[in-house]
């Protein structure tokens, strides 16, 4: 057995012992500036993560699947497939799921954009009963505003010409291309390279003790990483082929692409199953005519969702990597003002590194205990 083997498992629940902590040595400066450090180090933290962002997201990505398909490259090594052959296999799956899912929703989406002013129209249309007392203040609104600037010349307007969607989609598409390459060759170096990492932190940490606890606490930050994120990704394909699954059954227009969708913007913690509710919500209110109709779709999706998220999700995660509703949103917020919806994707396994990272260090255990979902005994 070697001192890996007898870390915690995922989803346990006990405390991290005291012997697998990493002590940091106490500060000497006061706690004033030590307030001021980390205020200052965020910011600039925040500005480099905002500036470097081309180059910052593709390599976190890139970084957070090394953390998922470590543990398979090193299933595969035991079984004597060398490294470098494992994370190219692992390399063109990647790729090709990625193709499938383009190649899957490119037809869907291509259908819906060219439909979009029909069913902008009728969505129009339907709103009708609802727009006559609004019409009616606007109406007002604008009458009151002419008779106010009556007889006042009115002011030459600049119109400034934009770019079209077209020309801007063939200034980003290269920029997307380069990222993807980034992340999909940084990903084969971290996946062939195999322990490096653990080899090279044995070689820095001082006493044999030491050597030992950092490889487990290493290897146990990963395993739980691993864990989550796998977990994680399985959830919401099971989820989308559910809601696909329903869609079709209460007779939606394209249901496995509102499936898709829905298991997509899973990813996004509270906000992702808002927006796909909505948008099930909208696509019903213009295909069906009897209020029982409308209201079918988005009850049944936010069903399907919401037995994830209560049932599922917690049952197979564990308790243990259960997370601060709150420190979520914000942690959401937060990276998707960095980086986009990328960044909000990649929000919740960010979280987790910090959270595991906490648990394991002295000195941050109340960083870790905040961060974590309130338990049994603290609802009571």
């Amino acid at each position: 057995m070697t001192p890996m083997d007898d870390a915690p498992r995922p989803g346990d629940t006990s405390e991290v012992p005291e012997a697998d902590r990493l002590s940091l040595p106490e500060p000497f400066f006061s706690l004033e500036a030590r307030v001021a450090q980390v205020g200052i180090f965020v910011i600039m933290f925040a500005a480099a993560l905002y500036i470097a962002r081309d180059f910052a997201m593709p390599v976190t990505f890139a970084f957070l699947l090394a953390l998922v398909l470590s543990p398979i490259v090193r299933r595969m090594r035991r079984i004597g497939i060398p490294e470098v052959l494992s994370a190219a296999a692992l390399v063109v799956l990647f790729l090709a799921t990625l193709g499938t899912m383009v190649w899957f929703l490119a037809d869907p989406v291509q259908r819906w954009i060219a439909d979009a002013p029909q069913f902008a129209a009728e969505f129009r249309d339907k709103l009708t009963l609802f727009r006559g007392p609004v019409d009616q203040v606007l109406e007002a609104s604008k009458r009151i505003e002419e008779s106010a600037t009556a007889g006042v010349p009115a002011p030459q307007r600049v119109v400034v010409e934009q770019g079209g969607f077209i020309s801007e989609a063939v200034v980003g598409v290269p920029l997307i291309f380069a990222k993807i390459a980034l992340c999909v060759v940084l990903l084969f170096f971290l996946l062939a390279s195999g322990d490096m990492f653990y080899e090279k932190l044995v070689k820095v940490l001082p006493t044999l003790s030491d050597k030992k606890r950092g490889v487990r606490i290493a290897r146990e930050i990963e395993r739980e990483i691993s864990h989550y994120l796998l977990t994680v990704t399985v959830i919401n394909a099971g989820l989308g082929v559910a809601l696909g699954l329903a869609m079709w059954a209460v007779g939606l227009p394209n249901p496995f692409l509102w499936g898709l969708v829905g298991g997509l913007l899973n990813f996004l913690p509270y906000v992702g199953a808002f927006l796909s509710a909505a948008l099930v919500a909208a696509v019903s209110f213009v295909s069906f005519n009897t209020v029982g109709e409308i209201l079918l779709a988005p009850g049944v999706y936010y069903l399907v969702n919401a037995f994830e998220g209560q049932v599922i999700t917690p049952a197979l995660v564990g308790r243990r990597l259960e997370m601060n509703p709150v420190a979520v949103f914000v942690a959401v917020a937060f990276w998707g003002w960095i980086w986009g919806i990328a960044g909000a994707i990649m929000a919740v396994p960010l979280l987790v590194i910090v959270k595991t990272v906490a648990d394991y260090i002295d000195g941050y255990a109340a960083l870790g205990e905040f961060l974590t979902a309130r338990t049994t005994e603290e609802k009571d």
